[in-house]
């Protein structure tokens, strides 16, 4: 499938599929990851009972969305646990993942250089969501990661 014509995509949308992700408390969600990860508000509508019916913010200008979890929309809180996971390149791993977890979030894997060229860390979030942050440190080839994992015996990281 072609992409879209750029007229028809808002620029932030272009060539990504943006997580939606349901939070338990919103508010205090929006709040979180500002804390955390220094996310910037993009945009914000409630509904009558307070609960946030949608919000964006951005994380390292990466575009995230959230909203309260309702009714069929359930959150990882809600469900026990999530299979997804939100990758986010970042100028400095380290010291995210320092600020993160300073905030709350619950450390995973801390910060180490990877066979794919990128140092990473892994977290989870107090609503249940998982994290990987990621710094790259080089640009390699196909094959050139192949032999690395190899190398590493089979390293997922």
């Amino acid at each position: 499938m072609p992409a879209p014509a750029p007229g028809t995509v808002p620029a932030p949308y272009r060539h990504a599929v943006i997580p939606h992700i349901l939070v338990d408390d919103a508010n205090a969600a929006l709040a979180y990851y500002e804390r955390a990860f220094g996310a910037e508000p993009r945009f914000r509508l409630d509904g009558d009972d307070g609960e946030v019916v949608h919000a964006e913010i951005t994380v390292a200008g990466a575009v995230l969305m959230l909203g309260d979890a309702r009714g069929e929309l359930r959150s990882p809180a809600a469900l026990g646990a999530t299979p997804v996971i939100l990758h986010v390149y970042v100028p400095d791993v380290d010291a995210l993942t320092a600020r993160a977890t300073a905030a709350g979030a619950e450390l995973l894997e801390g910060p180490a250089d990877q066979f794919h060229g990128d140092r990473t860390a892994m977290l989870r979030d107090p609503y249940g969501h998982l994290w990987i942050l990621l710094t790259h440190l080089e640009d390699l080839a196909p094959e050139q990661i192949a032999e690395r994992r190899a190398e590493a015996g089979g390293a997922t990281g």
